[in-house]
């Protein structure tokens, strides 16, 4: 019997605003992914803090980074040492039957796979919950339940999740010491894990061009603008 294929799009190195608005454009055209599950892996090309969309802008990091408001909850996510890739569920797909938590955990329970294949001493984190004041935590201090943390309770993987009609948007991040620092290693391990876990090959996948200036021209009128990172405010045109 045939496995469920999934498309894997090896992205590139992107400005903050692209990769958010990218994220954003590739849910509202998820029906293009004929019911497949989309994993895109990703990178930024300066040292960035993305926060939740419901979240007060962490103006004391401005110095140092460049801040971009997410599609997704979650709190504050530090974009210079870690991995970061993003899964769309179609609205189809079996996985919009598990509730929210579920759909959080399955993923982080597929992390878990290869990490602990490497001896790192990693668990699902019990006690976290979402019930925290989301204007003030920072997602990699405050770990919220089905993280990724080590036993002293410092965190390697979190995300963050946005369901709509269009499906599941699941944007995550994981630390790059879970691999020894090395970015390759932990890429092909997220991708061998969510095999593993789902029981799924990938396809390789390309967007067409007009979703990728659709990204480019929701980046430069939504996500880089102060209305929307400082304010929570976009009327689209």
């Amino acid at each position: 019997m045939s496995k469920e294929q999934w498309l894997c799009w090896m992205d590139g190195i992107h400005d903050p605003y692209f990769n958010m608005a990218m994220d954003e454009v590739l849910l509202a055209n998820s029906a293009l992914q004929q019911n497949q599950v989309l994993v895109r892996v990703y990178r930024w090309d300066r040292p960035s803090v993305s926060f939740g969309s419901a979240q007060i802008m962490p103006e004391e990091l401005a110095d140092k980074y460049t801040l971009v408001r997410r599609p997704t909850g979650g709190g504050v996510v530090y974009h210079d040492v870690d991995l970061t890739y993003t899964v769309v569920v179609p609205p189809e797909h079996k996985i919009m039957q598990l509730d929210r938590m579920e759909s959080y955990k399955i993923f982080h329970e597929a992390l878990l796979i290869k990490m602990q294949e490497d001896g790192v001493e990693a668990l699902l984190e019990s006690h976290g919950t979402d019930h925290v004041d989301r204007s003030t935590m920072q997602c990699f201090v405050s770990p919220s339940r089905f993280d990724l943390v080590a036993p002293s309770g410092s965190k390697y993987a979190g995300a963050a999740q946005r369901r709509t009609r269009c499906g599941i948007l699941h944007q995550g991040s994981i630390k790059l010491e879970a691999a020894g620092g090395d970015w390759d290693k932990l890429c092909a391990e997220l991708l061998e894990s969510l095999k593993i876990k789902f029981d799924i090959e990938f396809q390789d996948w390309q967007p067409a061009q007009e979703v990728l200036l659709h990204a480019e021209e929701l980046g430069q009128i939504k996500y880089s603008t102060e209305a929307w990172n400082r304010h929570h405010e976009f009327e689209a045109k």
